[in-house]
């Protein structure tokens, strides 16, 4: 093991299971002192603003004991006290939702006239910005005994989601498959990378065929479970007076539809640039017919290089050097803190994620196992990181959360920063090719497969609204039919018609799109941060700093991007084409 792994610091948070527990204590009491406001809102501003006050810390107790009780148990998920303290967490807070499913109701129904003169008071000056987006969701809100009737449904309503989740990433089993050296590995949601990166194609297209046959003899029943969700996502944006679940989804955050209609009609007008890509994909790979197996492997693996912990750190701190002094400080501190737990451990919860709250180090949970793509989900996670610790040093709690709509917006520009140190240090063509085909690959998983996806995902809904059935026949000919659409000449393999049924991301309402908008405003902000501009470096921390204090949409505009306009859109698959002709001409060199 890598000696210079580090594990994450949770007593930073509470200094063990008493400290948490006295805590938990709290929370009815919390809860209680917000109550006691119900009926009053209207009093005075005093009133209201001890009202949002009194909610922020019923909140903030609530998110520092559940972000505990999550990465604890998340560390090693066989422990069943820790599991068991999530649960109890995740009861007691939906216990108390109906002791808070007041206030917006409340707030609704004050007058109009009362309250323009609440708003005006200077009393509120802190609170309007959120009064005012509360306000605008008036149209949408429900009676109070609607409301909290919603709120304890919270568990029922997510059933089909954790049925989903229980099946694909508990009960379903693959198998093992031997990999080119020939050892037997076992085939799961963690490997399945892996081995779609394999050299040999026999192997990869052996893995493909044994993950998908499970999901056939299932897919009856996962069928049935997106069906729910969906229904679900239909049914809520019908209670709330929307006029499509999609509107719903993007109200929020305040997103006009046309966003989402401007990326899809902007990614299916550059298709040409994706064929371009595989084309290429396929000469090099030396096959006839390049198959969505094919996708995923090494085009020069050769360089498949390795990088301690230690050497990925440093490389990151290298990467990451033009955002600046400021950036680099704190930076610093994610190592000093110790907010990662970096080492590969039985029984951990797999895949990568920044967590932690408010009065927390922003937390990094990952499994570093010394490849080079290990290094780019720690830049990764550490763009989520350092975008919560900006957002916390400079906002109050009341505003320090940044909508998910700009959340990847950080950490893609880190990657970025990393892929141009990379290439910047390298003269090998090989290990540029490398680089190159990796930093394509990203491009199009994150900008055309998740348009695609977003697509379907529109898809699905709109059917289901028109009172279509979403059967697994139903959703294997359609996803079938638009992953022809976005392949372009690849006549890909059946089985493929299944990947709707393993994608965790359906059932998240209208998410995917942000990874394809996010990879573009991060494309356009790493291109000027790479200038050497300050004012580049000033607008970028001033994005992180922002948290949620404006529309994301407007914060983004404030840092350079507009995506209210096709062009950030359109200047990312430029260079994706771009990148691609790099690539054409370094492969050439190697030959």
């Amino acid at each position: 093991m890598d000696k210079q792994l580090i594990t994450w610091d949770l007593t930073a948070l509470y200094t063990g299971a008493d400290a948490w527990e006295k805590d938990f204590a709290l929370l009815p009491e919390a809860a209680a002192a917000f109550y006691a406001f119900k009926g009053k809102l209207a009093e005075s501003p005093e009133t209201l603003k001890r009202a949002i006050e009194s909610s922020d810390n019923f909140d903030r107790l609530a998110e520092k004991l559940y972000t505990y009780a999550h990465l604890l148990s998340d560390e090693d998920t066989s422990i069943g006290k820790n599991r068991a303290r999530v649960d109890r967490i995740s009861a007691k807070l939906s216990e108390l939702s109906e002791m808070d499913s007041w206030f917006e109701p409340e707030i609704m129904s004050i007058p109009d006239d009362r309250m323009k003169e609440l708003l005006a008071s200077p009393v509120l000056a802190f609170y309007r910005r959120s009064l005012l987006e509360l306000l605008r969701e008036k149209p949408h809100t429900l009676s109070e005994a609607e409301e909290r009737l919603i709120g304890m449904l919270g568990d029922v309503l997510g059933t089909s989601d954790e049925l989903f989740s229980t099946l694909n990433d508990t009960d379903l089993e693959f198998g093992k498959v031997r990999n080119s050296e020939g050892k037997p590995v076992e085939l799961s949601h963690g490997s399945w990378g892996r081995f779609m990166e394999e050299r040999s194609r026999e192997v990869r297209k052996k893995a493909f065929h044994q993950l998908y046959k499970q999901y056939r003899k299932y897919r009856n029943t996962l069928a049935a479970t997106l069906d729910g969700t969906v229904k679900r996502h239909v049914t809520m944006a019908r209670i709330r007076r929307f006029d499509s679940p999609l509107q719903a989804a993007l109200f929020a955050e305040n997103i006009p539809e046309n966003i989402y209609s401007n990326l899809i009609s902007s990614v299916r007008k550059n298709l040409p640039a994706l064929f371009e890509y595989f084309d290429l994909r396929r000469k090099i790979l030396q096959v006839d017919d390049l198959d969505m197996y094919d996708l995923y492997a090494p085009l020069v693996p050769e360089c498949d290089q390795r990088c301690s912990f230690a050497d990925g750190s440093r490389l990151i701190k290298q990467a990451l050097a033009p955002l600046g002094g400021e950036y680099a400080a704190i930076l610093d501190k994610a190592w000093e803190q110790r907010w990662i737990d970096a080492p590969c451990r039985k029984s951990k919860r797999s895949g990568a994620y920044s967590g932690g709250c408010y009065d927390s180090y922003p937390y990094i949970l990952m499994s570093y196992d010394g490849r080079l793509s290990d290094v780019f989900t720690l830049a990764h996670e550490l763009g989520h990181s350092m975008h919560s610790a900006f957002s916390r040093n400079a906002q109050h709690f009341h505003y320090a959360s940044y909508d998910i709509f700009v959340a990847e917006v950080a950490s893609t520009c880190n990657e970025l920063l990393l892929s141009h140190c990379l290439l910047e240090r390298e003269s090998d063509p090989r290990i540029r090719a490398s680089i190159l085909a990796r930093l394509a690959d990203d491009i199009r998983a994150t900008i055309y497969r998740q348009t695609m996806f977003a697509e379907f995902e529109k898809m699905i809904h709109e059917d289901s609204a028109d009172g279509i059935p979403l059967t697994a026949d139903y959703l294997c000919e359609k996803y079938y039919a638009l992953n022809a659409d976005y392949h372009g000449f690849i006549k890909a393999d059946k089985d493929i018609e299944l990947e709707w049924s393993r994608i965790p991301h359906f059932y998240y309402n209208f998410y995917v799109y942000k990874y394809a908008t996010g990879m573009s405003a991060a494309l356009k902000l790493s291109r000027d941060l790479l200038s050497g501009s300050d004012d580049a470096k000033e607008r970028y921390l001033n994005f992180l700093k922002a948290g949620g204090s404006k529309d994301p949409l407007d914060i983004l505009k404030d840092a350079g991007v507009d995506l209210t306009s096709p062009e950030p859109v359109d200047a990312a698959l430029g260079f994706f084409r771009e990148t691609v002709a790099n690539l054409r001409r370094t492969v050439a060199e190697i030959e």
